[in-house]
């Protein structure tokens, strides 16, 4: 199960608004290879919809069935917000029914 965390208003490449939802999975307990300590985490994807935004603030806090699985892609590089560090990541995390 993944639940709907929440939604966004983005443009897509004619400059037209759609709705994309934010989606997280099942909470995960990790070891970090670090400080060899555990820490708690969840997968997190967004999706575009077809639904206006009015029906995505209802939606927000439903569960639904699938699971985010992470995928292969082209590298790109990623900021991590609590230590300003750049890192290349060469996948990403996708919503799978």
């Amino acid at each position: 199960m993944v639940t709907i965390k929440n939604y966004f208003l983005n443009q897509n490449g004619e400059g037209k608004p759609y709705v994309c939802l934010e989606l997280i999975g099942e909470i995960e307990i990790l070891l970090s290879e670090k400080s060899g300590k555990f820490y708690a985490d969840v997968k997190k994807c967004k999706i575009p919809t077809r639904i206006d935004e009015a029906t995505a603030r209802l939606m927000v806090g439903k569960q639904i069935a699938g699971s985010i699985v992470k995928k292969e892609c082209a590298a790109w590089e990623y900021t991590v917000p609590g230590t300003g560090e750049v890192v290349t990541m060469n996948y990403r995390f996708e919503y799978e029914p």
